[in-house]
């Protein structure tokens, strides 16, 4: 709910105190603006969960004022989120050409494609939605096709920074716009959103050009097979592989779904440059010399089913890492990932490779996308907020941001670290955070949207930890009385053959209880099972220590 027509509210749906699944949005009167939509990949706690999304009630409620998705790149914790959004809004999606090349692959996966308006934008366009007028400026990451945005409103400008850094020499060109920076911070910014990624690191971001020559070097020192992974969407790291390859007179092979697709968008739309022959199919591999290939691929975050923990394993059907091959590992472990990757990376020890893995200047394998304390100073340097919103982080690295923005010249208190869903409402050129909106996650679990709650990943938390217990009674129609059983079945909770006299105890209760009920003229279904569940429970407690889950079934004859 509004407080005022003419108010400029601003409010995440997500990216706050996490590093995935970013959403903002920005409204002034009837006009929704959305900047991203995210996914976030659960963590171990989260089973069976494929996917985490926003909760986009409030856009659902109020579907009729926006105007447009506008992404600022195509990083999957940016457009992770959109075919399930498009299911339940289908609003027009702005974008760079790459990142609409990225979106395109999964708007086909999910059959959305021509039922979507896609519209190709770049840092010179200009587009206007109600009072909102929205132009670009372009900004360095480890994706091509960056932009930040500025929202001209009545109330003032607004910045939202996309994820970025400041790399003098990008591998790509794709020179940050420092003057138009400079140029948007002189006429004046309300409110800065700036990401917060790096927010704990000192200094500046290192440039990825150190990353080139490195991996150039490992090329020209390896024996065998080079195996690099990678994220998929790191077209500059793929070009410099590429490069490496060229160098070293190397074949390169694709493995993993997402780096096939994610090549083949790069190479069609002009933004990775591989000479003609180069690319070899995965099963042509073993026909080569092992010093003429090298191979990239994906899970470089230990993703179990991806194609670098496979060879791990050493069942990838087609290639197989040997005594001797090197593997580079040119890429960071996200927070949470690191016990995943370095398993991978024991067992690559153990097949007999050379692993290189590790950033910074000890290897040199990978450097950040996002900018540092520097970077991030010199951002809110350029742009001189009155206000300031950090976002796209926890709240220990949206803290030091706020530090850092105090210390280039933001007032103290004007800086807002807000939960998703907080909305800051800017009127008469005051900011104030005094509402709030519903917020929060819906888990995607195969086909089904939103239909696991918290619930029912409690059972599967029960049923991972102590297992179940099924309990099949009959009885007859007319007195209840038991006729059969009770069969006791069991899975991931005891041995049966080696806990006969545990579940002839527990059938013996079951007996009992049952038969006090009917004693006591209760024969109602939910009460049998609930008092079967309640005395079972706490015997197998006393006696096990384990609350496995108790299923009670009755049959009526």
């Amino acid at each position: 709910m509004r407080t005022n027509e003419n108010t400029l509210s601003i409010f995440a749906l997500g990216g706050i105190n996490e590093i995935g699944k970013n959403m903002y949005v920005l409204q002034y009167e009837d006009d929704i603006v959305i900047i991203d939509c995210g996914g976030m990949f659960p963590d171990e706690s989260l089973l069976g969960i494929d996917l985490i999304i926003p909760d986009i009630t409030y856009l659902e409620e109020n579907r009729d004022n926006i105007r447009a998705l506008i992404v600022t790149h195509g990083h999957e914790d940016h457009i992770g989120g959109i075919p399930y959004f498009l299911k339940k809004l289908n609003v027009p999606i702005y974008a760079t050409r790459f990142t609409l090349g990225l979106i395109e692959l999964k708007l086909d996966e999910h059959r959305l494609k021509r039922e979507t308006k896609l519209i190709t934008i770049d840092s010179e366009s200009r587009l206007e939605f109600g009072k909102i007028g929205v132009t670009f400026f372009r900004v360095s990451h480890s994706i091509p096709d960056c932009l930040g945005i500025v929202f001209q409103t009545p109330e003032g400008t607004v910045v939202h920074t996309g994820d970025f850094k400041f790399d003098l020499t990008p591998e790509n060109n794709q020179y940050s716009d420092i003057h138009k920076m400079a140029q948007i911070g002189s006429n004046g910014v309300i409110a800065l959103i700036s990401e917060s990624t790096n927010a704990e690191r000192k200094g500046l971001t290192p440039t990825e050009q150190m990353v080139g020559n490195h991996l150039e070097e490992a090329f020209i020192h390896a024996q065998g097979k080079i195996f690099v992974s990678t994220f998929a969407s790191n077209v500059n790291r793929i070009q410099q592989v590429v490069g490496a390859c060229i160098e070293t007179n190397r074949k390169l092979a694709l493995l993993g779904r997402s780096m096939v697709n994610v090549v083949s968008v790069a190479i069609e739309r002009g933004y990775l440059d591989v000479p003609e022959g180069m690319l070899i199919d995965a099963k042509d591999v073993d026909k080569l010399a092992p010093e003429k290939v090298a191979i990239l691929c994906t899970g470089s975050q230990g993703e179990p089913m991806a194609a670098l923990s496979r060879l791990a394993n050493g069942n990838f059907r087609d290639v197989a890492i040997y005594p001797g091959d090197t593997v580079i590992l040119a890429a960071s472990p996200i927070p949470g990932n690191e016990r995943d990757v370095s398993r991978i990376i024991d067992q690559l020890f153990q097949l007999g490779a050379r692993v290189i893995y590790g950033s910074g200047s000890s290897t040199g394998m990978h450097v950040s996308g996002h900018g540092y304390q520097e970077d991030l100073k010199l951002m809110l340097t350029l742009m001189k907020p009155t206000y300031f919103i950090p976002i796209h982080g926890e709240y220990r690295m949206l803290h030091h941001h706020r530090l850092l923005a105090e210390s280039v010249g933001v007032k103290k208190g004007n800086t807002f670290i807000i939960k998703n869903g907080d909305v800051v409402d800017i009127e008469n050129g005051v900011a104030r955070q005094t509402r709030s909106i519903p917020s929060g996650v819906i888990y995607v679990d195969g086909m089904g949207i939103g239909d696991v709650g918290e619930i029912v990943l409690r059972d599967r938390k029960q049923l991972s930890e102590d297992g179940m217990m099924v309990i099949v009674i009959t009885l007859r129609k007319d007195d209840r009385k038991i006729i059969q059983g009770p069969d006791t079945i069991t899975r991931g909770f005891v041995y049966v053959k080696d806990s006969e006299d545990l579940l002839k105890e527990v059938n013996h209760l079951v007996k009992k209880t049952v038969n006090d009920l009917q004693e006591e003229n209760i024969r109602q279904w939910n009460v049998i099972k609930k008092a079967i569940k309640k005395s079972v429970g706490q015997y197998l407690f006393t006696r096990t220590k384990r609350k496995p889950m108790i299923l009670p079934v009755i049959i009526e004859i």
